[in-house]
């Protein structure tokens, strides 16, 4: 998987969130991640799709939705990162 390639589904499943705040959106959120995980893309290059989506979604946002849009990409991107936590735990319990 690309960098282009995950910023584009980041972008529409982040979007598809923003709308509906549905689990299925969620749900494409851990797909992400995981998906990333396994192409081996590294957890900084993640955050900043993530951080680059969101500057995205901000600039067409009106001010009074900020809040609620910077409190749904926390929770989306908690979810992308859900892959990457349980690998770095499983290291930890591991060894």
């Amino acid at each position: 998987m690309t960098d282009e390639g995950v910023r584009r589904n980041y972008r529409a499943a982040f979007l598809r969130y923003l709308a509906r705040h549905e689990e299925g959106a969620l749900h494409a959120a851990y797909e992400i991640g995981r998906a990333g995980l396994e192409a081996g893309l590294g957890l900084l290059q993640l955050v900043q799709v993530h951080h680059d989506v969101l500057i995205e979604v901000l600039q067409d946002t009106p001010a009074d939705e900020v809040p609620a849009v910077a409190a749904a990409a926390s929770d989306f991107l908690l979810e992308v990162l859900s892959s990457y936590d349980m690998v770095q735990r499983g290291f930890r319990t591991d060894g």
